[in-house]
């Protein structure tokens, strides 16, 4: 099959270039011919035979001063034009959607359609939701200023976005998100959508809110690249690894690290919340960490800790952790629950709590023998591998025409 992956990243920026990227490459192993459209970047490291991508634009930075920027986001009819160039070139049996919101925008659906009409052919479509885009405009089912978790926008109507300002707290910026939003529900663009592949039951509740997405949704936990070594002892501290920001739960997790001196953490990553990190005295912040300097990190650490205050879909760090043969404590929120065996490769705390964060840490810490059986449990199969998750994909591929 001739497989056209559509990111508005295309360069390591997050979980879902992650995917795409080892998706990309497992699918090429197992004998597909794979191209990738997005906008265009300096970092960019996967491409199209036609060189054909949009110019880069971030939503997140900058105001919004330029008279066309606000009509981007919403309609734009350079991704229709860039992405119509690698269709009649690829010619694509599949093109599998992953975040192209505000960037790409979903214009691109229609003009997918309008080369299948034009050439009387049957393009798949198949979105992988990597967040709630779809139902909520700010993707995160968050209130930025209050930090709420919410899904208003689910049961209320879009309207909810402004009314908060849900996102970036900015009331223009959560106009045009939810103008898009209605426009797209109203037209229903989203009809054209083959298969909607969810990585976390949780996720598919959520976008099984609206009727026209629930009949195309199929859960798919993600997948794992089992290494080819993994250190098997174990060091005296407790991992954090991810990025440090409000929403990860790091404030929470501080205030724990600040209550159990006793107990040695290390923290591999970066954010806003760098500098509050350093000033905990039994924190390590070694910083950004990838490839074997990260894979030894996990696999050296008792356990690991995912204290996200925010609805997490399917954490790579959760995966990776249990990968690695380390149990993991986790928040009850969103699809981390899916990913840890309560008793068996880890445990839950209450989203939020931090005295039962800071129980079951210390609890944990203190009792070797049953951090050595969750690890045991840890060498159980979890996860689908790559080239398992690749083989039930390419079902949906030749699954998905109707």
């Amino acid at each position: 099959m001739k497989i056209l992956m559509v990111n508005k990243f295309l360069y390591p920026n997050g979980g879902s270039e992650t995917y795409i990227f080892e998706v990309g490459k497992q699918l090429q192993r197992n004998g597909h011919q794979v191209q990738y459209f997005g906008m265009e970047h300096k970092g960019r490291i996967v491409g199209n035979r036609v060189e054909s991508y949009t110019s880069d634009m971030d939503f997140h930075t900058g105001k919004l001063t330029k008279i066309l920027y606000p009509f981007k986001i919403i309609y734009s009819a350079e991704a229709r034009k860039k992405i119509r160039r690698v269709l009649d070139d690829f010619q694509p049996d599949v093109v599998h959607l992953n975040n192209f919101n505000f960037q790409l925008t979903p214009s691109i659906l229609y003009e997918i359609r309008k080369y299948d009409k034009q050439n009387q052919k049957r393009t798949r479509i198949i979105y992988t939701a990597h967040d709630s885009q779809l139902v909520c405009p700010n993707h995160l089912m968050r209130i930025p200023s209050t930090g709420e978790n919410c899904d208003r926008c689910l049961t209320k109507g879009l309207g909810q976005c402004i009314r908060h300002k849900c996102i970036h707290d900015s009331r223009v910026k959560s106009i045009l998100g939810s103008m898009e939003g209605w426009l797209y529900r109203g037209m229903k663009a989203y009809r054209m959508i083959d298969r909607i592949i969810c990585p976390s039951e949780f996720m598919k509740s959520k976008l099984d809110s609206d009727p026209i997405l629930r009949e195309k949704t199929v859960t798919m936990h993600n997948f794992i690249i089992p290494p080819k070594r993994i250190q098997t002892d174990k060091k005296e501290y407790v991992l954090y690894f991810g990025r440090y920001s409000e929403e990860k739960g790091i404030r929470l997790l501080l205030n724990a690290c600040k209550a159990l001196p006793e107990v040695a953490f290390v923290f591999a990553g970066s954010g806003p919340l760098e500098d509050e990190v350093n000033r905990v005295e039994n924190v390590e912040n070694v910083g950004f960490q990838k490839g074997e300097e990260l894979s030894g990190l996990i696999s050296g650490a008792l356990f690991s800790v995912c204290p996200s205050v925010c609805y997490e879909n399917s954490p790579f760090s959760v995966i990776e952790s249990i990968m690695y043969k380390t149990p993991v404590i986790g928040a009850d929120i969103g699809g981390i629950p899916e990913l840890i065996r309560e008793g068996k490769t880890g445990g839950l705390f209450s989203a939020g709590d931090v005295d039962e964060l800071t129980e079951r840490i210390w609890d944990l810490w203190n009792d070797r023998k049953r951090v050595e059986e969750y690890t045991q449990n840890c060498n159980e199969k979890n996860f689908d591998t790559i080239e398992e998750y690749c083989e039930k994909l390419e079902q949906i591929y030749e699954d998905s025409e109707n």
